[in-house]
This record gives C-alpha cells, structure tokens and sequence, in this order.
C-alpha cells in the first residue's frame, strides 16, 4: 500500500508516520513530498498511486477547511483514495471557531464522492500540558474536565483504519481518565517540580457551557495507554 500522512511532521504525525513507517510524509520543506495544502502545489505528485491519505495537517483555523477541499481535490485527480480524517470529539455541539471549522472540513470528506474513514479523539496530552507551561505563580485552569489522550495510541488508530477499508464515521477515541483540570494542574506541578496556587476560571457563553456538560468527553471510549502524569514522566523539570 502507498499512503501519504499529512501533516507528518506535527505531533501527532510524527507519531502516524511511526506508526507507518513506510508512509510518504507531505511538507512543505524539508524531508518528504513538497507540497502546500493551501495552494494546491505539489499535491498531484504526492498523490500519484497512493492508496490512502492520513489527513493529519491542521492550521488550527478556518484555512483547515480550504486545506481539507484542495486534498480531496487533488486526491479525486490521483484516483480514489482512502481518506482518513482526525477531528475533534464535541465539533458539533461546542460553537469554538476552531471547532467549527472542524466540522465543515469533516462535510467536506463525507460529501467528497471518496471512501473515507473519520475518527474523532479526546484532547491530546501535549496541548494540557501547553495550558499550563507558560504559567508560573499562579496557575489559572478552567473549571471543567478533560479526558486527554496519548498520541501514540490515536496514531496506531489512525494507521489501522488507514490500511483496512474506509468505514464513516468510527468510535470515537478517549483517554483512559476523566479528570478534572484542577487534578491535572496539580498533576502537572509534581512532574515539573514548581509551586504555584491553582485558581479556577469560569468562563460565560456556550462554550464554556459545552464544556462542563462534557461535550468534549468520550468516557464510553476511553482506550488512552498513558496517564497525563505518564506522559509529564518525560517532561523536562522546571526550577
């Protein structure tokens, strides 16, 4: 099989391309197959025989929708391609931009004409663990729960649907805990070795609603290998 990872070099890439490890890698510098999602350059030639696309890149913005229409354009040029897509679990009932953009780049494959395999996941650790890195006194998190997931474990998802048949929409895919943020606020000041006062933040607005009723959680799915404090075992110490 010929399978092209995009977005390969960004965290959870990097791990799908381990995962893969004879996968084409697209990028737009560097090692790899050049190419640019928002101008369309260099995809036909990164598409050229491949079996299965592994749609990783994100500009965590609108511009995903874009970069989500000219891949499945140059991927129905290359043939009919397994398309397999991450999104977000909650991206339809949480109104953030983000999330929002999401969702219309999740229209776009499922209306694309290809097969395609979609699969959504839990936050990841790496992006709690960037919540509370920038903070040092006063450590401010929201007053909400989080169920973050390993990337190595959505990776090895992300591969297998890439190197079966395309399936929709699958189960959705969580961490192994439900936590709330202040636990893994403290959590993150034993691994790091910092003292800081934990002052919880309450936000208005749908969002923040969506949030606390747990939009964003898949208890039910909760396949995570690794702990938030597992992952932090390999954070460097701060002072």
């Amino acid at each position: 099989m010929a399978i092209l990872v995009t977005g390969g070099t960004g965290v959870l890439g990097r791990q799908v391309v381990r995962a893969l490890p004879d996968a084409r890698v697209l990028t737009r510098s560097g090692d790899g197959y050049r190419g640019d999602l928002l101008t369309g350059e260099g995809l036909d030639e990164a598409l050229a025989g491949v079996t299965a696309v592994v749609h990783c890149a994100t500009t965590l913005g609108r511009k995903d929708v874009d970069a989500t229409a000219a891949l499945i354009a140059a991927a129905k040029r290359s043939g009919n391609p397994h398309l397999v897509y991450i999104s977000i679990v909650g991206v339809d009932r949480i109104p953030l931009p983000y999330y929002r953009a999401k969702l219309a780049a999740e229209r776009l494959v499922e209306d694309s004409g290809l097969p395609y395999s979609i699969l959504r996941a839990t936050q990841f650790h790496d992006l709690i663990a960037k919540l509370f890195a920038p903070q040092r006194l006063v450590l401010f998190y929201p007053a909400f729960a989080f169920q973050p997931v390993d990337t190595a474990t959505v990776a090895a998802r992300l591969a297998t649907l890439a190197t079966g048949s395309a399936q929709g929409r699958v189960t959705d895919l969580g961490g192994s805990t439900v936590w709330p943020a202040k636990a893994l606020a403290g959590q993150y000041l034993v691994a790091t070795g910092r003292r800081a006062l934990r002052v919880p933040v309450w936000l208005p607005g749908r969002t923040f609603a969506a949030y606390r009723a747990g939009h964003h959680l898949a208890p039910a799915h909760a396949e995570g290998q690794v702990e938030f404090a597992d992952f932090l075992a390999g954070e460097p110490r701060h002072p």
